[in-house]
């Protein structure tokens, strides 16, 4: 993107973006520890240890990446053989003007630093990559950047400053710009990544607490005006800014591409251009730097933004950028938005990405949190007693990244937020609901009007649903009803996305049929936020006497759905993301017993 400006510092060497073939298992699972909780629940509840990482230890992982040389998912040890994809493939901006961070708030610096645990420097990985803030917590970039590094023990984040960071010879910070610095506590690729075609090139981070960065929004599931051919899109990234060096840009960098056709892309590219997963943008390469604009080494991972959302992740290209007649290919994100919704709302005390179920004792009142380990449970956690409470929901409202609970007292009806307050340690409670004793329902399914921050709604006793639009601080808006008649169901839950577009949704059981409704969220506030009921079973209260929506609990970015026996036994629901009424697949048993508990949730 342009020539950089050095000002006399010395250039860096960054990682060519190209696709990993390594495999290694994602970050270990948070543990807990217990503490006292506040005055509103005399329980004690579990204090999460998310382990962020020292200042000291996040210049030392800069260190090393600032002096790497590597590609992100693979070391400069590995040789690429004359007639593999990897060494044609080579994805980096190439043109372009520089540009600031109020333009573009959102941007994010991912730096790799991992020293192999040796003696040497010879077997060190350092790469750099871009990515964007689509939550106080969570980054949005390329699998290919993620999958098969270990983040949460050698990554760094950084934001909210458009400069790389200054550094001295032995790589240490001099001046990071403003800049805030992150270690990454959880990642996630897409569970069908795969490093041989590049496809599903999208992946998520999630830091350890929330950055003041603005974040991003992705596109909508289904969009299909921003990839029109012609469409002026921007990109962003502090990628190489010459096909003739390996030195990228001190400054980040923006340029406009033109979407391509599909039909183009795919006439230059043939097969590895698979067009319901990938976006080519960019006017035909010349074979120089001169009349090329291109995203290049360095830009991996990083936004391509259509009316200021997210339409594409940089993902992959030819060589050195300039081929003659080349495109620069990206992550088609709408047709990933149902996968990576979930990961903006999928916190959990154990902070594995799995959804975990809260189920209280109905005799001794004790609230169990039982962790997932994907199609089964592991033993049950203590949280103590909670005999005041009838609701409990699962949430985030303040996107902090930190397990919430929304729980309603018996006595009174008053419903509170509790949150774990990172600054000091504690958990607090708020007033968010006074005196729903008579609400049929209340649900917490995450982002309900497309605005990027979770939301509460409730059935009052005449029937009437009301959403209570989040503002992203355990604060609402005005309350907006959005239909009526919703009495007739016994059962009404959400937690996230069930049919795959991104947009939350609800289920409900009709109380005299036992007919089981997915209404799909269209992400509009008002009488219109669901689509017409769409039947996917028939259980009678016979058949399941509690359902509980709990969010991804196999991590495989769908939202899922359990159901009780009356004789105790649980079943898992796996969402498949159709949208049709095979919205789940074939019931899984997570196992007996679970007729002692009076609350899922």
């Amino acid at each position: 993107m342009g020539t950089p400006t050095s000002g006399g510092r010395r250039h860096r060497r960054r990682a060519r973006i190209a696709l990993p073939v390594v495999a290694v298992g994602l970050a270990a699972a948070v543990a807990g520890a217990l503490l006292t909780s506040s005055a509103q629940a005399a329980q004690p509840l579990p204090k999460p240890t998310v382990g962020a990482p020292s200042q000291a230890e996040l210049q030392k992982r800069l260190a090393i990446a600032v002096a790497g040389d590597d590609v992100a998912g693979r070391t400069t040890k590995q040789t690429q053989s004359a007639g593999s994809r990897t060494a044609t493939v080579d994805p980096k901006i190439i043109g372009g003007t520089t540009t600031t961070v109020t333009s573009a708030p959102w941007m994010a610096q991912l730096w790799y630093g991992d020293d192999r645990g040796t003696a040497t420097t010879s077997d060190d990985i350092g790469f750099f990559c871009g990515g964007a803030v689509v939550s106080p917590t969570k980054i949005l970039t390329a699998a290919h950047c993620v999958k098969g590094y270990d983040w949460r023990a050698h990554g760094l984040v950084i934001t909210g400053t458009a400069q790389l960071p200054d550094v001295d010879a032995e790589g240490r910070i001099i001046d990071a710009h403003g800049g805030t610095l992150s270690g990454a506590w959880r990642q996630w690729n897409h569970p069908s990544y795969n490093p041989v075609t590049v496809n599903n090139d999208i992946a998520v981070l999630t830091l350890p607490n929330p950055v003041r960065a603005t974040p991003i929004r992705m596109t909508t599931a289904g969009d299909t005006t921003s990839y029109k051919a012609g469409t002026s899109a921007r990109l962003y990234g502090w990628g190489r800014t010459s096909s003739a060096t390996q030195d990228i840009s001190e400054t980040l960098k923006t340029a406009t591409l033109p979407i391509q056709a599909d039909s183009t892309c795919a006439s230059y590219y043939g097969a590895d251009f698979i067009k319901t997963h990938m976006v080519c943008a960019g006017k035909p390469a010349t074979g120089s730097d001169t009349g090329t604009t291109s995203a290049c080494n360095g830009d991996s991972g990083g936004p391509l933004v259509v009316g200021g959302r997210i339409v594409g992740v940089v993902s992959w290209g030819v060589e050195d950028c300039v081929e003659a007649g080349a495109y620069s290919v990206f992550s088609k994100v709408t047709s990933y938005v149902g996968a990576v919704y979930p990961r903006l709302d999928d916190t959990n005390v154990s902070g594995d990405s799995y959804a975990d179920l809260f189920a209280r004792n109905a005799s001794t009142k004790t609230l169990y949190e039982i962790p997932s380990k994907g199609t089964a449970l592991l033993p049950r956690r203590s949280w103590g007693s909670w005999s005041g409470y009838n609701v409990l929901l699962q949430t985030d409202l303040d996107r902090d990244g930190y397990q919430d609970l929304i729980v309603r007292r018996a006595s009174d009806g008053d419903v509170y937020w509790k949150h774990y307050v990172p600054a000091g340690g504690t958990w607090a409670n708020k007033l968010v609901g006074d005196n729903w004793k008579t609400r049929l329902g209340i649900v917490a399914p995450g982002d309900v009007t497309g605005d990027y921050l979770p939301d509460l709604l409730s059935v009052d006793s005449a029937g009437a649903l009301w959403i209570y639009p989040g503002k992203g601080n355990g604060s609402f808006g005005t309350r907006v009803k959005a239909g009526t008649g919703w009495n007739r169901y016994n059962v009404v839950r959400g937690h996230g996305d069930f049919n795959g577009d991104g947009r939350a949704d609800l289920i409900a059981r009709d109380r005299s049929t036992g007919a089981v409704y997915l209404f799909r969220g269209r992400g509009v506030l008002g009488s219109s936020a669901f689509a017409s009921g769409l039947k996917v079973a028939t259980w009678s209260n016979t058949t399941y006497n509690a359902l509980a929506t709990i969010g991804d609990v196999n991590a495989d970015g769908k939202a899922d759905l359990l159901a009780r026996t009356p004789g105790g036994t649980l079943y898992l629901y796996r969402g498949t993301g159709a949208n049709t009424s095979a919205s789940f697949a074939t019931r899984i048993s997570l196992g007996t017993g679970f007729k002692q508990y009076d609350l899922l949730g």
